[in-house]
């Protein structure tokens, strides 16, 4: 079924239909980044996300095991549920909650009011290379989970998921 153009101007996200939905996933790979909430008081607040009133969300570079750093694609998407069972099937039941996508995601902003940046594959014929020009994507950013001691977590916070153009 073809998409009808510009959908997402004249659709609630509650209103899409499933393949709508996951069209407009840019693809960018930042949600199977690891992050965590610190509680705690913290000087830079440029490395956080206030999520609530005493909690910021951070971002660390450190990506899930089965995502390809290169295509920002899950490679056991399917299954990525059973295999990680922390991994959040976003939907539109539970997209209110899941405070912790990032700032440039399509399905947050679209929620706050905002319209889909202009790197988005929906404007870009499907591609994904205005994105990765942009530097809105993991591509060449990360290390997988599965290659570091998680003791150094902390040690691997990083501000660039935080951008957000347009």
């Amino acid at each position: 079924m073809a998409l009808d153009p510009n959908f997402w101007q004249h659709k609630s996200l509650e209103q899409m239909n499933d393949e709508e939905w996951e069209a407009l996933c840019d693809g960018c790979g930042k949600c199977c980044l690891h992050k965590f909430i610190d509680d705690a008081e913290t000087d830079d607040m440029q490395t956080t996300e206030v999520i609530h009133q005493d909690e910021q969300l951070a971002y660390t570079d450190i990506v899930c095991q089965y995502i390809n750093d290169k295509t920002c694609v899950c490679t056991c998407y399917s299954k990525r549920q059973k295999l990680v069972p922390d991994c959040v099937k976003l939907t539109k039941d539970n997209l209110k909650d899941v405070f912790y996508m990032p700032p440039s995601c399509t399905y947050r902003r679209l929620q706050e009011g905002k319209d889909i940046p202009s790197w988005h594959p929906l404007l870009n014929k499907g591609k994904k290379t205005a994105m990765h020009k942009a530097g809105m994507s993991i591509r060449g950013k990360t290390i997988k989970d599965n290659q570091i001691d998680m003791e150094d977590f902390e040690d691997r916070i990083v501000t660039w998921p935080l951008k957000e153009l347009d």
